[in-house]
């Protein structure tokens, strides 16, 4: 008897746990991707865009035989699971606020047809909840979750999946893909490998020393293919090794399953502080003034050339590289005292990679009120930042071209440079040095009104 395989976050056909159940009893398999408004609607044209093109790879993988539904899963996987004659619908366990209310709905609607709702696996090594302190709570702060994650372990890659693919329903075809300022990477399950060998080959190596660097190519730039689960993460780390640059990154992997755990147990935390005084009781900026600010941060405009850069990178890629996010986060909540959850949306729209865990409580670390958090009172100099990791300023000038004209370091402050702003780079928005002050003195009355 045939099996739905439901693809969500996990569109491949290799080292899928989920895939391999549906095809277990008889190999006869109808592989469905719903559309579905609750998700679709609220994305942003670059996760749309995306997507579209990872279901076009994925269909292809499948010999042109992905059925293609739109609307509510609740009624779509049911009709798609009753006219397959199915008595099952497999998937990978979503462990999202959304994603766990909807499979509950669906579960509870398949059964009322007599079909059962399949969980195998997960978008993770190790999922959600299963690395736990001795008392059986969550972990808060990374480093200890780290070293119990690694003792926990995963499984190795699941294997390959020989299956008879179905149509038993009408495909409605894919959704309109959105028209992008910029191009996107390749997408779908042979990009991601392909990028992944090209990474681990040339780049792995030295990543330690130059995953910092943003002027450099030395970041993995897996992110959208890991959100898409395009590639799965057992898949990355069994072809890790112990030398620094694989010890790193296998950090960075573990970085996103300790946010997904946290955001697993707080599902609130996707958009409200884990320390709720930082909702309550900070004193954020609003109104026009603020808005001003705001706006200019978005656009790169700030005077502040490596936090332009980054923000125009964003706006010229969909991607920014991951040093660059804290200084720009951090300048946002502590230079022009704006709430995480305004840069938070900003990224959100922009990212190819956007990943309501990952990116939530990334700004979150940076604006102190998360789990694991870089304290508040730790403000991002955003000169100092880029001359650290920017000290030629070849990435200032690649993304600030108004500031091209200035040799070496320079271009991390055209207000130093005689003819600095001879090509119409703006002025400096705020006083760094002022707003830094400001800052503590904001959290040190929010410290007061608590006690």
């Amino acid at each position: 008897m045939p099996a739905v395989a439901w693809f969500r976050r996990d569109l491949r056909l290799g080292d899928n746990p989920a895939l391999g159940a549906a095809a277990g009893a008889d190999g006869a398999v109808v592989p469905l991707f719903v559309v579905d408004p609750a998700l679709w609607e609220p994305a942003s044209d670059v996760r749309r865009a995306y997507l579209v093109e990872s279901l076009h790879s994925l269909d292809d993988a499948l010999g042109g035989q992905l059925l293609l539904q739109h609307g509510d899963p609740v009624a779509r996987v049911v009709e798609v699971a009753r006219a397959a004659g199915a008595t099952q619908v497999h998937a990978a366990s979503d462990f999202g606020p959304y994603g766990v209310r909807r499979d509950a709905a669906v579960r509870a609607a398949l059964a009322e047809q007599g079909i059962e709702l399949v969980l195998t696996g997960s978008p993770y090594a190790v999922a959600p909840g299963r690395v736990t302190k001795d008392d059986g709570t969550s972990y808060r702060v990374y480093t200890p979750f780290y070293r119990a994650w690694m003792r926990h372990g995963w499984r190795d890659p699941a294997p390959d999946v020989a299956a008879d693919w179905l149509m038993p329903v009408e495909c409605h075809g894919y959704p309109e893909r959105p028209d992008l300022p910029f191009a996107l990477p390749p997408a779908g399950e042979a990009a991601a490998l392909a990028h992944w060998d090209d990474f681990r080959r040339s780049r792995l190596a030295a990543y330690d020393d130059t995953r910092n660097l943003p002027a450099l190519d030395g970041t993995s730039t897996m992110g959208h293919h890991l959100k898409w689960g395009e590639i799965h993460p057992r898949t990355i780390l069994a072809e890790l090794g112990d030398s620094a640059g694989e010890e790193t990154f296998r950090k960075e992997i573990a970085w996103r399953e300790f946010y997904a755990d946290v955001l697993a147990q707080r599902p609130d935390s996707g958009r409200r502080s884990m320390d709720a005084r930082f909702d309550d009781d900070f004193g954020w900026d609003s109104g026009p003034e603020a808005d001003a600010r705001f706006e200019a941060w978005a656009a790169g405009r700030t005077g502040f050339p490596f936090v332009d850069a980054g923000m125009r990178q964003l706006l010229a890629e969909g991607w920014m590289h991951n040093r660059v996010r804290m200084v720009v986060a951090s300048f946002l909540v502590k230079d022009l005292h704006l709430p995480w959850q305004r840069g938070a949306a900003h990224f959100m729209r922009w990212l190819r990679d956007g990943d309501l865990a990952s990116n939530s409580h990334g700004w979150q670390w940076t604006a102190g009120c998360g789990t694991d958090a870089s304290p508040y009172h730790r403000v991002f100099n955003p000169v100092g930042q880029g001359e650290k990791f920017d000290p030629d300023g070849d990435y200032v000038r690649r993304y600030v071209p108004e500031l091209a004209h200035l040799p070496g370091k320079t271009a991390h402050a055209p207000w130093d440079v005689l003819g600095g702003y001879d090509q119409g780079y703006p002025e400096r928005i705020v006083d760094h040095a002022a707003e830094r002050l400001d800052a503590l003195e904001r959290l040190a009355a929010m410290k007061a009104a608590a006690s």
